[in-house]
């Protein structure tokens, strides 16, 4: 599929002038309503940045979508993050956008990103499917192992947690402010992230998977430049965690690559992401999508192993698990509510958030 990183509000303004042309075309060859030419709507879907996660997955799932949706035609819109996507969905810039249940709970609390945005939304962004968790964890040069132990160990020391754009940061960031760790925050390009963290310009590093299992395509890219080791957070930093409120799972060191990591288990903090479309897609059509999608979900999972966690008939499954930490911050697609309620994964607490209009 073809992507390019045009400018959001002039692709809206080109699609304006082709409309134009043809309502200006039927006028021209006397069209009756019968016999009028049907064109598929096209549907501006934001994503991360080439290279991201999100990307990667959405280039696929548009891929699937346009052959078995010829109604739509979906063109993938990479912004520099996925909090963009939502803003420009909520300011009619973008038909639809990619979410994480952070940045929808920010949104929720008028806070963070969104504080006083709320004055400036055109729409309410709706959730209408989940996909996957991304897992985040930390990671240190092999040869710090002895002088790094701990999360907190890292205050006063330059951290790289990511693209300031990126929900993954956000996600790192309020996990090692729970903790006391008061480190300096560095950027530094993602695709240098390995050679940054070899050299010693930065102390430490974001790392995170898709479902706990695959690296991020940079991450992928840095572990061919530095030895790195996992870094988890002590038992008394675990505990902290958990109290705040963070998901945490320990994944075997043997399940995230090739390298070897330095530890048995790496820590990481999972949380969901979400490709949505709101009311200006039908419940009808949203229905037919989560089911196209629920029949294709091994095909999917062999094209990018990003879907894994909806595959082997989990997709409704997983939407369930996701609601239960979602349904409360923004209203639920009516499509996404009677996909549900049909495979009997629907909580009946959910109804009086299911969107109307």
């Amino acid at each position: 599929m073809l992507t390019r990183a045009v400018s959001v509000r002039a692709l809206f303004a080109r699609g304006l002038a082709m409309a134009a042309f043809a309502a200006m075309t039927f006028s021209m060859i006397g069209l009756s309503g019968s016999t009028a030419w049907s064109q598929p709507k096209d549907i501006r879907w934001g994503t991360g940045p080439v290279g991201s996660v999100g990307h990667k997955a959405l280039v696929v799932l548009a891929d699937l979508l346009n052959k078995e949706m010829p109604n739509y035609r979906i063109t993938v819109l990479p912004m520099p993050g996925a909090v963009m996507t939502v803003k420009g969905f909520a300011t009619n810039d973008l038909d639809a956008m990619y979410a994480s249940d952070d940045a929808l709970r920010e949104l929720d609390s008028d806070s963070g990103r969104f504080k006083g945005f709320k004055a400036n939304m055109k729409r309410q962004p709706v959730q209408s499917m989940w996909l996957y968790t991304l897992d985040v964890g930390l990671a240190i040069k092999a040869t710090n192992r002895d002088k790094i132990k701990k999360w907190a160990d890292l205050t006063g020391k330059k951290v790289y947690t990511g693209p300031l754009p990126f929900d993954t940061r956000l996600h790192l960031e309020n996990a090692l402010a729970a903790v006391g760790a008061k480190h300096i925050y560095t950027q530094v390009d993602l695709s240098t992230v390995g050679s940054q963290l070899d050299s010693g310009s930065i102390d430490a590093t974001i790392v995170y998977y898709t479902g706990g299992t695959v690296p991020a395509p940079w991450l992928t890219q840095a572990s061919l430049a530095v030895d790195w080791a996992g870094l988890n957070p002590s038992p008394d930093e675990v505990a902290k965690l958990k109290a705040k409120g963070f998901a945490l799972e320990e994944v075997d060191a043997s399940k995230l690559g090739k390298n070897d990591i330095h530890v048995k288990k790496l820590t990481l903090s999972p949380f969901y992401w979400g490709f949505d479309i709101g009311m200006n897609m039908p419940a009808d059509d949203v229905y037919k999508m989560l089911t196209i999608i629920d029949k294709h979900a091994d095909d999917l999972a062999k094209q990018d192993g990003d879907f894994a966690q909806i595959a082997g008939g989990k997709f409704a499954a997983f939407q369930k698990k996701a609601l239960e930490h979602t349904w409360n911050l923004v209203p639920i697609h009516p499509g996404l509510a009677r996909f549900q309620k049909e495979k009997g994964q629907w909580d009946p607490k959910w109804d009086t958030k299911v969107a109307s209009k």
